[in-house]
């Protein structure tokens, strides 16, 4: 059986080289087919046009235009139904062919965009600038929109931006000015994934919160520690998301699904050892583990990850696990929960398991949360 097709776009000032840390997983359950937005990386600067009638006002680019080229492009390659996740503008062109084109999107993941991206000016200017200037002040200026403070800036990511052809971009520009797809979004019904960057100054996570209440059933998720390029700020997190998601449409077998879901939580150096220290005696516990408690419990759909944390926490200090506690309250991180929540957690836990239980597990969860803070540059390097 072909493997389902997953079509990939990046952001304004952006090209494929934005996925390159989800690339590998993703391209083992998908067909990956990259496309550019006009005038970035190896895609030509403009889309072919009819000729204007005579006297006839330009046509302002749309959203529409960027639609039409990328189904142009599936249709020539024979392309029929696809999985969709976009970044910023790309995700703007995603959610305009799922209320569109329903037909042809199976599942959809809007990463860092909004349904409308702020009043026109900005970008009527910004696309002036470029077009008097050339690119290079908004490329140099972009990392400040990209990142948060802290991340150092990839090379190649500024590098490309400064590739990008002018006219093009500013095309790209004067298309988010006129973007507003808020009265599309209850026309989208693929199964979406929302994910916004805590951090993100450019589509704020209430721009996601608007996307996942306008769209009929989405899942909302935001990073912490991230900005508006959260994929390259927080590769790990990006990619188990995405994986997470697309498998409620394409499902993975629970073995698999298990080891995803298992080293998402409890990170790899802690599924590595507890692997490397299978016996014949425990390997099939091992496999009990990955395939039913990881595979078909942590991998379904039914409840978010954040939600199976705070259960999983619960019932840890009920019972006394502390190990296990400490551990889980590295997974809660990894999954989004803040110090703030995992304390709220366990005060409620003082109340229905018992004051003793919780002062045990405040203990544990504070030294867990330090060292998970002082190993956090280092997970998502």
């Amino acid at each position: 059986m072909s493997r389902p097709t997953l079509v990939l776009v990046p952001s304004l000032g952006t090209t494929q080289s934005l996925w390159e840390a989800q690339l590998p997983a993703l391209r083992t359950r998908f067909t990956v087919i990259p496309w550019d937005l006009p005038g970035h990386g190896d895609a030509p600067a403009a889309a072919p046009a009819p000729a204007p009638a005579p006297a006839a006002a330009p046509t302002p680019a749309r959203i529409e235009t960027l639609g039409e080229l990328l189904l142009a492009r599936l249709d020539a390659l024979g392309v029929g139904r696809f999985a969709f996740a976009g970044v910023s503008l790309g995700g703007a062109v995603g959610a305009w062919l799922a209320a569109r084109h329903p037909e042809r999107v199976e599942s959809l993941a809007l990463l860092c965009t909004s349904a409308h991206f702020g009043p026109p000016e900005p970008w009527a200017e910004r696309a002036a600038t470029v077009r008097a200037d050339g690119i290079g002040a908004v490329a140099d200026s972009a990392p400040k929109r990209w990142f948060t403070p802290a991340f150092p800036p990839p090379e190649h990511l500024v590098a490309a931006h400064h590739r990008v052809d002018p006219e093009a971009y500013a095309v790209c520009c004067e298309i988010l000015a006129g973007l507003d797809l808020r009265p599309e979004l209850a026309r989208i019904t693929a199964p979406t994934l929302v994910l916004a960057g805590r951090d993100d100054l450019a589509t704020p996570p209430s721009h996601a919160r608007e996307l996942a209440d306008g769209i009929h059933d989405a899942q909302l998720v935001e990073l912490p520690r991230a900005g508006h390029l959260a994929n390259v700020e927080r590769p790990r997190a990006m990619t188990d998301a995405l994986l997470q998601h697309f498998a409620r449409t394409h499902p993975e077998p629970p073995r698999q699904a298990g080891e995803r879901a298992r080293r998402s939580v409890l990170g790899d150096a802690h599924v590595d050892r507890a692997q490397a220290r299978t016996t014949p005696f425990t390997a099939r516990f091992q496999d009990f583990i990955t395939r039913y408690a990881w595979g078909e419990i942590w991998g379904g759909d039914t409840l978010d990850r954040r939600t199976r944390s705070v259960i999983t926490l619960t019932a840890l200090v009920a019972g006394g696990h502390k190990d296990e506690l400490a551990l889980h309250v590295k997974g809660a991180l990894r999954g989004g929960l803040s110090p703030d929540e995992i304390a709220a957690i366990l005060l409620q836990c003082a109340v229905y398991c018992s004051v003793p239980a919780a002062n045990s597990a405040f203990t544990v969860a504070e030294r867990a949360i330090s060292e998970y803070e002082a190993q956090a540059e280092g997970e998502d390097a």
